[in-house]
C-alpha cells in the first residue's frame, strides 16, 4: 500500500453498513472534517427536479463552464447526500471547469432499486431539458460518480441508450460498484481491505436489492450488450474488492466498440482519495478532472 495512505487507514470509519443510520452519521462526520471547499469561482444553487417524487439537486456553475456532468455520490446506495458530496462536487466543478448537477437520490434500504436509478435518470432528463438555462450545450452532458454512484451512472447510460433518452457524451466511473455476484478475483480475495470489505459489498447489495433478483439496470455488469454506450473513463483501486469488476467492465466496453480510458491506481484502496495530502490522491483527482474536461471540450 502507498505509505502516505497507509498512515490514514486507522482514521477511516469501520466498514459496516448493518446500521444505515449510524453509517450515515459516520460519513457525515468524515465529510465535515474535510478542508473547506473553494467556491469563489462559481454559483451554487439548490433546485428541485420535478418527478415522482421530486429530486433535490445542487448545481455548481463555474465561470465559463464547458458542458455539464450529472454527478452521483457514493455510499453503497445507503449513505451520502448533497452535503457529504459538497467537497467532491466543488472539486469536480473547479478542476474540470464544468457545471455539476449533484443528485440527492433516494437511499436504500428505505428506498430500494429502482428508486435511486429513477432519481438519477430524472436528473439527467431535467439537465438536458434545461441546458439553455444552465448555459451548456445539450450535446455535452456526461454522467459520473464514485463507487455506488459510478454504478448508478453506468446504469443511467444503459437506460438512456435503451430508451433513446437524452444523449450522454461521456461516463466518468470512479471505483464503480457494478456487480452483485462478487465472483471476481478481487471480490473473493480482498475480504478485509480498508473501507470496503467483501461483507460490506454484500450488505450494500442486500440493502439495495432486497429479495429481488438483480437486473442490468441494478448491476450493469450483468448487461449482455454494451454496444452504443458513451465513451468512458474508468478508475480502479488496487486493494479494493470492486477492482476487477471495473476492469472487466472496461474490457467489455472496449470489445463492444466503446472508447475507454482505464487507469488502475497502484497502492490505493477504495475511497483513499479522501486522503487529499497523498501525492497519489492528488494525481487521481487531477486526472479525473482532466478526463472530464477533455471529454466535454470536444
Amino acid at each position: 500500500m502507498d505509505p502516505e495512505l497507509e498512515a490514514f487507514v486507522p482514521l477511516f470509519p469501520s466498514a459496516d453498513l448493518s446500521d444505515p443510520v449510524t453509517a450515515r452519521k459516520n460519513l457525515a462526520e468524515l465529510a465535515g472534517a474535510a478542508p473547506p471547499a473553494d467556491t469563489s469561482n462559481m454559483r451554487i444553487e439548490d433546485r428541485t427536479v420535478p418527478a415522482e417524487p421530486d429530486v433535490p439537486v445542487r448545481i455548481y456553475r463555474p465561470h465559463q463552464a464547458q458542458g455539464a456532468i450529472v454527478w452521483l455520490h457514493g455510499g453503497g446506495f445507503v449513505m451520502g447526500d448533497l452535503d457529504t458530496e459538497h467537497p467532491w462536487a466543488t472539486r469536480v466543478a473547479n478542476n474540470a471547469g464544468t457545471v455539476v448537477v449533484s443528485v440527492d437520490y433516494r437511499r436504500a434500504p428505505e428506498n430500494r432499486f429502482p428508486a435511486a436509478l429513477d432519481d438519477a435518470y430524472a436528473a439527467l432528463t431535467w439537465t438536458a431539458e434545461h441546458a439553455a438555462e444552465l448555459g451548456i450545450d445539450p450535446e455535452r452532458i456526461a454522467v459520473g460518480g464514485h463507487s455506488a454512484g459510478a454504478g448508478l451512472a453506468a446504469a443511467v447510460a444503459l437506460r438512456a441508450r435503451d430508451e433513446q433518452g437524452p444523449p450522454i457524451c461521456f461516463q466518468l466511473l470512479n471505483q464503480p460498484e457494478l456487480d452483485d455476484r462478487q465472483e471476481t478475483w478481487s471480490a473473493r480475495n480482498f475480504t478485509d481491505t480498508p473501507w470496503m470489505t467483501r461483507d460490506k459489498v454484500a450488505t450494500t447489495w442486500r440493502h439495495y436489492l432486497g429479495s429481488e433478483p438483480a437486473t442490468p439496470y441494478a448491476a450493469p455488469a450483468r448487461a449482455a450488450d454494451l454496444s452504443g454506450l458513451p465513451p468512458a473513463y474508468i478508475a480502479t483501486a488496487e486493494f479494493d474488492p470492486l477492482r476487477d469488476e471495473g476492469i472487466d467492465y472496461a474490457l467489455r466496453l472496449l470489445e463492444a466498440g466503446v472508447s475507454v480510458e482505464l487507469h488502475q491506481w497502484p497502492g490505493t484502496f477504495h475511497g483513499s482519495q479522501a486522503v487529499l495530502s497523498a501525492e497519489v490522491s492528488q494525481r487521481q483527482i487531477n486526472e479525473l478532472a482532466e478526463a472530464l474536461r477533455r471529454a466535454l471540450s470536444r
